[in-house]
């Protein structure tokens, strides 16, 4: 049994602190959110603590005594959360999804001797595990594309959306642009641009379009020209956020109302789309993901598929399973001895380690999350 501590306890931090104790982890979780708190409060082998991980300092405080860490915190106070946990001298495993690039934490860690996986959610986490496998296998590739995305079971308009995440988050990934790859060189796109609809079976008929979700897969430009990740979704969800976005309401540039107070529209809209898009205790969700690689002759393949729902028996959400139970897996990694190295690691590099890749795949089939080769 080891002391894991989880900093966030949101839908997906939660569910990493639930799947930790049933393992025989004892488990301490902070957040600054007594409510969110209530999700594990009642359950055997967690501890929940209050506090605000925004104060400078205060994660430095949480991991005292700790094996082992999780950063689930939101991506603004990813970097931060890190950077404690290296100096205080604690193994993490991060899915904050941080905006800053954490490689240039790596010297730190080395020096700390911390051993950091970063990323390690479904996408990025699962999927560039998975294109490090099909590197691995095709030796060379000539084109890499990732469609991934949660869907709530029932459809509902105008959105037939429901956000995992907080919706600032989400809106975020719907207006930053895109990084991909084209011709060997990382090239930026609008978000939303090059929408494609097409059937999945046992699903419907689903829409998917570019977003910024490629992250340290980028650093393998030279070798994989053709490399894009998509944003999976109902067709009519597309629609609807460019009406937002090309009205103004996803601007960043502050507005001034009746009476002098200002506002940005983003946080105004996330603010709004929070009832909306809230899911609720009675929501069911499906995760789905298709991860394609063609090798450099243009005949040889290497895929996968995932279409991941909903769990009753545990009552967690299929995106907070599919995200929190890869970063489990990686908590397991480092347990394990598997990464002997200290460093910051992407899991797309773990992957080349067949038995690390394993013990993920296996860590994922035992919760039911199976990956089906194609």
């Amino acid at each position: 049994m080891s002391d894991v501590r989880v900093l966030g306890c949101g839908m997906v931090g939660s569910a990493i602190a639930r799947d930790l104790a049933a393992s025989g982890h004892a488990v301490r979780v902070f957040d600054n959110s007594p409510e969110s708190l209530k999700r594990v409060a009642d359950e055997p082998g967690i501890e929940a603590v209050v506090l605000d991980l925004s104060s400078p300092g205060s994660a430095s405080g949480a991991l005292a005594g700790a094996d082992m860490a999780v950063n689930a915190v939101p991506g603004w106070m990813g970097l931060s959360v890190l950077e404690q946990a290296i100096h205080a001298g604690v193994d993490m495993v991060d899915i904050s999804f941080m905006p800053e690039d954490p490689a240039h934490l790596d010297g730190f860690a080395r020096e700390h001797g911390v051993r950091c996986i970063v990323d390690m959610g479904v996408a990025p986490g699962l999927s560039n595990m998975l294109f490090g496998r099909a590197l691995t296998a095709l030796g060379t590739m000539r084109k890499f594309t990732c469609r991934v995305g949660g869907l709530p079971v029932e459809r509902k308009l105008p959105w037939q959306y429901l956000a995992p995440f907080s919706p600032i988050d989400v809106l975020e990934e719907y207006t930053r642009p895109a990084r991909i790859v084209r011709d060997g060189r990382v090239v930026t796109v609008p978000a939303l641009s090059e929408p494609e609809v097409y059937d999945l079976p046992g699903v419907g008929t689903l829409e998917d379009f570019l977003t910024d979700g490629l992250r340290s897969l980028l650093r393998y430009s030279d070798r994989v020209p053709e490399m894009e990740e998509r944003t999976v979704r109902y067709p009519g969800h597309r629609d609807a956020v460019l009406l937002l976005r090309d009205t103004g309401f996803l601007s960043t540039t502050r507005v001034e109302l009746r009476g002098g107070a200002e506002v940005t529209p983003l946080d105004l809209t996330s603010r709004l789309l929070v009832k909306s898009w809230q899911m609720k205790p009675s929501d069911r969700d499906i995760t789905v993901m298709s991860v394609d690689g063609e090798g450099a002759d243009g005949v040889s393949r290497k895929g996968w598929r995932l279409v991941d729902h909903y769990c009753g028996r545990t009552r967690t959400s299929s995106m907070a399973r599919t995200t929190g139970y890869t970063c489990t897996a990686g908590v397991e990694l480092i347990l394990s001895g598997l990464l002997s190295k200290p460093g910051v690691m992407f899991p797309e590099d773990l992957a080349a380690q067949t038995p690390c890749f394993d013990l993920v795949k296996s860590h994922l089939e035992q919760r039911n999350i199976r990956l089906e080769e194609v």
